[in-house]
């Protein structure tokens, strides 16, 4: 069995203490960080080598950053999107580890409906299908992990019918994200659970958010066909939510018969 993760750490410094006490307690053979938000010189990776996990990661100030983290030693490690475009290396890590490839990424959020980085949105899951194209076949067992920033459908967040114009809900990024997704994947959550108001990302600015239900799903785990049908299960973990000084999202985990 092979349990694999993401989380958005929203600063893997603040919360060091929760990914290594999530680790203990989840065990996963994988974890995809996102949101590092920290300069490669200054990532914590003793901590998590301590905790025998191998670590790969880049990462910048304050801003982005991308890590695996996983029990057997990654390899072919890439990092960015390497079409002669900007790479954008702080937003995705690829390794395989074990049988199977782990893509992490952390797709940009788009701030606003009119602004230039929500058109980069739309054009980076264009780039991404591509990127899929010159390095995996669809036979692969491959897995895309990550902060996606999309909620593909309305049961993915809480009060849909007032998030038309959301940068992670219109419905030109949905259907950038279905265009990638068709490429081949399977969104491993949705198989297992197929019903609505689960969520992996609960905003800060409203109070009691979790208690009340009030999130979004935008954390994903994704396979390609002969992976998905390995997968037993697949979990979102709202303790780590619950706890004192938290990211805004919570841990997302699937186990994979391989």
């Amino acid at each position: 069995m092979m349990r694999i993760a993401t989380f958005n750490a929203n600063s893997i410094r603040a919360r060091l203490d929760h990914i290594l006490g999530w680790l203990k307690k989840a065990g996963p053979d994988v974890l995809c960080v996102q949101e590092t938000k920290v300069q490669d010189g200054e990532f914590p990776a003793g901590p998590l080598t301590d905790a025998g996990y191998h670590v790969v990661f880049r990462g910048e100030k304050s801003y982005n950053g991308v890590a695996i983290l996983s029990r057997i030693k990654p390899r072919a490690v890439r990092f960015g999107l390497d079409d002669g475009d900007a790479p954008d290396e702080t937003r995705l890590v690829a390794a395989k580890v074990g049988p199977v490839h782990v893509v992490n990424t952390y797709v940009p959020q788009g701030r606003e409906i009119r602004h230039a980085m929500y058109a980069y949105k739309l054009e980076w899951f264009r780039r991404l299908r591509a990127y899929f194209d010159r390095h995996y076949s669809t036979r692969s067992r491959l897995v895309w992990v990550g902060d996606l920033n999309i909620a593909p459908e309305p049961m993915d967040v809480h009060n849909s019918e007032k998030q038309a114009e959301h940068v992670c809900f219109h419905i030109d990024v949905r259907n950038a994200f279905k265009r990638t997704r068709d490429w081949g994947f399977v969104d491993v959550f949705r198989a297992h659970h197929p019903e609505p108001g689960l969520y992996t990302f609960f905003d800060y600015r409203s109070p009691r958010v979790v208690e009340r239900n009030m999130g979004w799903r935008v954390d994903h785990i994704l396979a390609t066909r002969p992976l998905a049908k390995k997968a037993t299960g697949c979990e979102i973990d709202l303790e780590p939510r619950r706890a004192p000084k938290p990211s805004d999202h919570t841990f997302l985990f699937a186990d994979f018969d391989v």
